[in-house]
């Protein structure tokens, strides 16, 4: 809808609605710009603390998604009026948790009744206006590496149905709960380095081009924005992309969130797939993530070399797929 309105014309704004990025940028000095960033959302666990924890992580990642770092949060939170107020005591101290992790501060925030709990935070970050990373810039040729496994939506889903199995929960919290902090610092340190320099004067150094990270819009939604901004074709590899445990069961089983149908019904009409891609990775491809991971497109020959910087910091990054010159289907899934 934001698209439809007139575009304020203010030449600080160095990142905002058009190319539907992860978060806006506004510079406010020659050397340090603002990274803007709000999401929240109702429970996806049962336990109130780790859902805090999951909302923080959540809310925190747009700006790790633009090179950024975080430095002050404001919360929102939606609460029953007749609720036990020790449950929302869990969810701030969650929250807070995950906020001291990443050297967020939480300077307030605003609360109202509401029949169902919300919770999550406005977040801003600083950044340096020549180094912030968009979901534009991937070129052809380029490498595409994912940081975090795919499902937490269906198993998210089962959970709610009372129908996932204890190490699908593990692992679905897990991974919503880890910052994309350490990820994001090692591709930054690696645009700073190669950013303007010769090729061989720094061939340890990755060439990072574009960089988004995996929520709410699925894999197929981020990477289309990613790709319609850099006016590229993406081919995604189906063995590769990583699932987490439990996630083409709850496919399977039908456990299946609304947004992933909505997402499905959106995007799939720029997807082509390989007869042997089965149908439920057809669907985990669009599953709305919580806390999802980074989607990264460097340059092929510092691909290696970047997956295995992110591995030996604790990152699970896999290289997922490629990019290539524009072309139909936008995003070709290859068996």
């Amino acid at each position: 809808m934001l698209g439809k309105l007139a575009r304020q014309q203010d030449p600080n704004v160095l990142v905002g609605f058009d190319h539907a990025d992860d978060a806006g940028v506004y510079q406010i000095a020659p050397n340090q710009a603002l990274v803007q960033t709000v999401d929240f959302f109702t429970p996806v666990v049962d336990d109130p603390y780790v859902f805090g924890q999951i909302a923080a992580t959540n809310a925190l990642s747009d700006v790790y998604a633009m090179g950024g770092k975080p430095l002050t949060a404001l919360a929102l939170v939606c609460f029953p009026e007749k609720a036990d107020l020790e449950i929302l005591e869990r969810i701030l101290a969650g929250g807070l948790s995950k906020m001291i992790e990443a050297g967020c501060t939480v300077i307030g925030g605003h609360s109202i009744r509401d029949e169902e709990t919300k919770f999550g935070y406005a977040v801003t970050g600083l950044i340096d206006p020549k180094e912030v990373l968009t979901n534009a810039g991937a070129k052809p040729g380029d490498a595409l590496i994912l940081t975090k496994a795919l499902g937490t939506g269906v198993i998210s889903t089962a959970i709610k149905k009372g129908k996932a199995e204890e190490t699908w929960i593990d692992a679905a919290v897990a991974s919503m709960t880890t910052l994309n902090k350490t990820a994001a610092e090692i591709v930054t340190a690696a645009q700073l380095r190669s950013a303007g320099r010769p090729r061989a004067a720094v061939p340890a150094w990755p060439a990072i081009h574009a960089l988004t990270d995996v929520t709410g819009f699925g894999l197929i939604g981020h990477a289309r924005e990613m790709a319609l901004a850099s006016n590229v074709s993406f081919h995604l590899h189906a063995g590769s992309i990583p699932l987490l445990p439990g996630a083409l069961e709850c496919v399977r089983a039908g456990h299946i969130p609304g947004g992933l149908k909505n997402n499905r019904d959106f995007a799939e009409c720029l997807v082509g797939y390989d007869d042997g891609v089965s149908g439920e990775l057809r669907a985990i491809l669009f599953d709305p993530q919580t806390a999802g991971g980074l989607l990264i497109s460097v340059a092929s020959e510092d691909a290696t070399p970047l997956a295995r910087s992110l591995n030996a910091a604790g990152v699970s990054a896999v290289q997922v797929g490629e990019v290539v010159v524009r072309a139909k289907p936008l995003i070709a899934i290859r068996s």
